[in-house]
């Protein structure tokens, strides 16, 4: 299409998703192409710079994301070298141009595009993951494409409706299944894909990697995997902290950042360590964070969630649905809240994601059933579907279901969300370490002792200090003690959000005593059931008992009344209901009722 059509589409794309003052935007055209790109990024950060070109001419590229492959030189300037020096990564313009099987040699999480003037065509790519996401429109007179489905609703509003099976799959198991997304006619980019376009059409939809060439290893025998995955592990995390923007280490009590602290090494007073924590009392987070920054001699802070979160908790929670498509439900709201926080004491956040799931074999997410009557029975029928549909997608390998499957789909909300404010990395997505993970034998994926045993290889002082839940130490745990702590955590958990309907009777019947003091905020900082009920009573109230949401064709307007009040008055426990039908609501109002 000519540019006077193309490029007023292009601008409104564009501003749809420059949500903040510390952004950078620009566009690229080429008529001839048929090819109109505009992006965003933080200021500063890796593809802060597009776009970049080849020396020929020939070739122009759009990146978005962080590249942590090893070093590829010319004339003697490894990427690393290019990368610290500023600037946009120049260098990836180069391999562009020399490799054949480009982007196969990246390793992050990224996508871009690649036009190829000689050629005639453009490129579409993304990372093996998917977690650096594209939504695609294909329409008759063009493709569109963006990092936010928002981008293709600002143009195409015909698409500003729910899509019935996806909802369904959304409200049973917290997101989208199998590269569908909540909006009609808008779809997800597959992993490791590589789209080629011609005059404005896709050409040709192909792939630069597929699973099997990682779950077809041989497997190894427990101690050659251990020393593999030590070998590799140990030699990659210098990667993620190569020098640029400043970095701060979300610290946890667990395994995962652990395990990088016992790695990197980092001389004192370095690294800038912070946990997030509550206003109850200091989480075993924060107590046992603090020990390991103090082992490290290193700084550690705690960013509260407290009044002031709640006092915003509207501006917070339409936010979240907002900038993450939905993706991210309300009870993400606090994430937001602490990385515009984290953000000021660095823009780089380095974190233990995803170790757990890779590493482990955790699963995070499953089918969950809410209060019956509160769906319509469309809905309710395709909520059954979405288990069928989830329980088909769990035969194979166990780390493809984490890496290839729950990473991208269930995991990319909350990431979107929080590199909305800061630069998000984790060692424990490096190709090269998930590779060899799908050659450990089946046993070693099944508990902590790899993850303790790396700890104690990098650091004999780390591994002597108890995990959050009281995993390690340099002595055997008491039983009484792990039996404690275990009866504490399951206490937390039925005065939060799990609190069956009989205890919440009781508890409401107590209330004056306010026996949840007893027992949040041991393990976590949220706790949406109290909060609901007491800080954000008036705003569920508003939302939720408005005409605007009784209207919606899929509520149920007597039993989602009847939640409603029960969870307020305190005699019921409904707060995951409450963030379903919440976040429901305000993605109706922020991207479908808008025009």
């Amino acid at each position: 299409m000519s540019r006077g059509w193309a490029e007023p589409q292009l601008k409104r794309m564009v501003e749809s998703i420059q949500h903040e003052n510390f952004y950078v935007a620009g566009t690229w055209a080429d008529e001839s192409l048929g090819l109109y790109v505009g992006w965003v990024a933080r200021k500063h950060s890796f593809p802060d710079g597009m776009p970049l070109r080849c020396e020929q001419g020939n070739l122009t590229l759009i990146f978005s994301g962080e590249d942590f492959s090893g070093p590829q030189g010319n004339q003697g300037t490894t990427a690393s070298t290019e990368r610290s020096m500023g600037g946009a990564p120049a260098y990836l313009a180069r391999r562009a141009e020399s490799e054949a099987d480009f982007p196969r040699s990246l390793n992050g999480r990224f996508h871009g595009v690649l036009a190829n003037r000689r050629r005639r065509t453009a490129t579409l790519f993304n990372d093996r993951y998917g977690m650096h996401r594209i939504y695609y429109h294909e329409a008759k007179e063009a493709c569109y494409f963006a990092a936010e489905a928002k981008a293709i609703l600002a143009v195409r509003p015909e698409l500003r409706s729910l899509e019935p099976r996806a909802l369904g799959e959304y409200v049973t198991c917290g997101c989208v299944l199998e590269n569908r997304t909540l909006f009609r006619g808008i779809h997800v980019l597959p992993g490791a894909s590589t789209w080629t376009m011609r005059d404005g059409s896709v050409e040709k939809k192909g792939s630069y990697f597929s699973p099997r060439e990682w779950e077809e290893q041989e497997i190894l025998e427990p101690e050659k995997y251990y020393q593999e995955l030590r070998n590799v592990f140990a030699s990659n995390l210098p990667r993620y902290f190569r020098p640029g923007q400043p970095i701060g280490l979300s610290l946890t009590g667990g395994l995962d950042t652990r395990m990088i602290l016992a790695w990197h090494k980092p001389t004192p007073g370095t690294l800038p360590c912070y946990t997030f924590g509550g206003t109850y009392r200091e989480c075993r987070d924060v107590v046992v964070a603090r020990k390991v920054a103090r082992a490290c001699g290193q700084m550690h802070e705690v960013i509260q969630v407290g009044n002031e979160f709640l006092l915003r908790f509207r501006r917070y929670a339409e936010r979240t649905i907002y900038l993450t498509d939905g993706c991210a439900d309300v009870r993400r709201a606090s994430d937001l809240y602490l990385n515009e926080r984290v953000r000021a004491l660095a823009p780089v956040r380095m974190t233990g994601n995803y170790g757990s799931e890779v590493l482990r074999g955790l699963r995070a997410f499953k089918p969950v059933q809410l209060l019956s009557g509160l769906f319509e029975k469309e809905l309710s029928n395709h909520c059954l579907q979405a288990n069928e549909t989830y329980r088909s997608l769990l035969p194979g390998n166990p780390v493809s279901f984490a890496v290839f499957k729950q990473a991208p789909w269930y995991h990319y909300g909350l990431l979107a969300l929080e590199e909305t404010q800061v630069s998000l990395r984790s060692p424990y997505l490096d190709n090269e370490i998930v590779r060899t993970v799908f050659r450990a034998p089946p046993s070693m994926l099944v508990s902590n002792d790899v993850c303790l045993r790396l700890i104690a290889d990098g650091s004999s002082i780390l591994r002597s200090i108890l995990t959050d839940r009281e995993v390690g130490g340099a002595g055997r745990i008491g039983v009484l003690s792990r039996g404690l702590h275990e009866f504490l955590t399951k206490a937390e958990y039925a005065y939060d959000y799990g609190m069956p309907q009989w205890v919440a009777k009781v508890d409401y019947a107590l209330y004056p005593l306010h026996l949840e003091r007893l027992f949040l905020g041991r393990n976590k900082f949220n706790h949406y059931r109290v909060w609901y009920r007491d800080s954000l009573a008036k705003y569920v109230r508003e939302v939720l008992l408005d005409r605007c949401t009784f209207s919606r064709p899929f509520i149920q307007r007597n039993t989602l009344e009847k939640m409603v009040n029960g969870h307020l008055k305190g005699n019921a426990n409904y707060t995951n209901e409450i963030h379903t039908v919440l976040t429901l609501e305000l993605l109706h109002r922020l991207l479908i009722d808008k025009q």
